[in-house]
């Protein structure tokens, strides 16, 4: 039987050629779960705004997996022993980090299924993933469980702690790759970030990720860029628009399958909006899983685009509107809407809309965004000083001080539909 060739090399925009590291990886990147991220955008509906958005998942997790091989290659250097197993796990936990996230991200969150994050959901298609491909070793292609210690760093129940902060933590490939691919295919320059730089700094220290002392303005700089990407990017004002009509537009399609009204929509989101899902009926095997992993931003599209059409006015002009890009309106408030305000936005849509006073909430909504740049919670950022000293980046910084680092500046908006 010929086998197939597994060492592949793939074109990223960003970081240039990677190189897909072992035979395991390949097989990881070929599971059905892994592909579906091709069909997920990084950024939901950012595109709206910054038309270059439409860069997916798949990628996201391409470029955090290269990022990782070239902070174990670092750390090697450096003399931090690290086995090829654990090489081998780390690049596969930092590969299907992301592998939980539903179309146009958290809004699902909010709307289809309740009490469960995408991370929850990562660590089951991480299992399912090891349990299919431990289902190959009968075929002497696999050992049982390769993807064992790749769960185990993922849920930092590995005993070598600063493999799992390269995963997840305040200075991690996660966030440096978003920032350069989010700033990239956004135009974004504010948000660049010197990853081989800051990955060059690394190093470890009891059992800690540190970074050495010059690369310290690097960190300043990420830290910056990261503020700077979430209120131009991330919370601009009208990517949360667009992303409020969404929610606004699920939420009435789940009210209306509740009532037993039949709406247009692929098998996989049907299974979600006609029957109530919670974190207990999702495990290894389920049904709910299974179809979760069939659901991306194509099934999602394709329904509301034909929900245009439906009876249902509130729905149809919701549809349409996100659609047509005729998005939510949003506006800065200084306190918080009255009972008052609320009854007057409810008149003018019932008069504008043609629509029920009970159905008016759909067209107005309050939310605050909150940006967060920092946190000491998870080890913060720590510097290592020439003489063995370690401090972290809120004491070691000479231009960013703990205050401005951890403070959590919010912006309330009014958003309402446009008449």
């Amino acid at each position: 039987m010929i086998m197939p060739n597994k060492k592949k090399i793939i074109n990223d925009p960003v970081f240039g050629f990677l190189n897909i590291p072992s035979d395991l990886v390949y097989d990881v990147l070929q599971h059905p779960y892994v592909q579906r991220l091709s069909r997920i955008k990084q950024l939901g509906l950012s595109y709206l705004v910054y038309p270059g958005a439409v860069h997916t998942r798949f990628g996201h997790s391409l470029g955090a997996m290269h990022l990782m091989k070239e902070a174990i290659t670092s750390l090697r250097l450096k003399g931090v022993p690290i086995s090829q197993a654990e090489e081998t796990g780390a690049e596969i936990a930092i590969l299907l980090h992301d592998i939980g996230h539903g179309p146009f991200s958290h809004v699902l969150e909010h709307t289809l299924v309740e009490g469960i994050t995408h991370e929850d959901i990562s660590l089951l298609m991480m299992e399912q993933i090891n349990r299919d491909l431990s289902d190959m070793a009968t075929l002497g292609l696999w050992e049982a469980g390769p993807l064992d210690m790749a769960i185990a760093i993922f849920k930092n129940q590995y005993h070598r702690r600063f493999l799992h902060q390269l995963i997840s933590s305040q200075l991690d490939v996660d966030r440096m790759d978003y920032l350069c691919r989010d700033s990239f295919f956004t135009g974004v320059q504010e948000g660049r970030v010197a990853s081989e730089r800051l990955i060059k700094m690394l190093h470890v220290v009891d059992d800690r990720l540190v970074v050495e002392y010059k690369g310290i303005y690097s960190v300043e700089k990420f830290l910056v860029a990261r503020r700077l990407m979430y209120w131009q990017v991330y919370l601009h004002k009208t990517s949360v628009a667009a992303e409020q009509l969404l929610i606004a537009t699920l939420t009435r399609a789940k009210e209306l399958a509740e009532r037993g009204v039949e709406l247009f929509c692929s098998p996989a989101l049907h299974y979600f909006l006609y029957q109530r899902c919670r974190k207990k009926d999702f495990w290894l095997g389920s049904e709910a899983l299974k179809q979760y992993a069939l659901l991306d931003d194509t099934d999602v599209y394709s329904a509301i685009k034909a929900w245009m059409n439906c009876d249902d006015k509130v729905l149809r002009l919701l549809s349409e509107a996100l659609i047509n890009r005729r998005l939510f309106r949003g506006r800065l408030l200084t306190e918080p809407l009255t009972d008052h305000d609320k009854q007057v936005l409810t008149d003018y849509y019932v008069a504008h809309c043609g629509i029920q006073p009970e159905d008016a909430h759909y067209f107005f909504t309050e939310h605050v965004s909150t940006n967060s740049t920092y946190s000491e919670k998870d080890g913060g950022i720590l510097i290592l000083y020439g003489d063995g000293t370690v401090r972290d980046i809120a004491s070691a910084s000479e231009i960013l001080d703990l205050a401005s680092l951890t403070r959590k500046p919010q912006k309330l908006y009014l958003f309402q539909f446009r008449t």
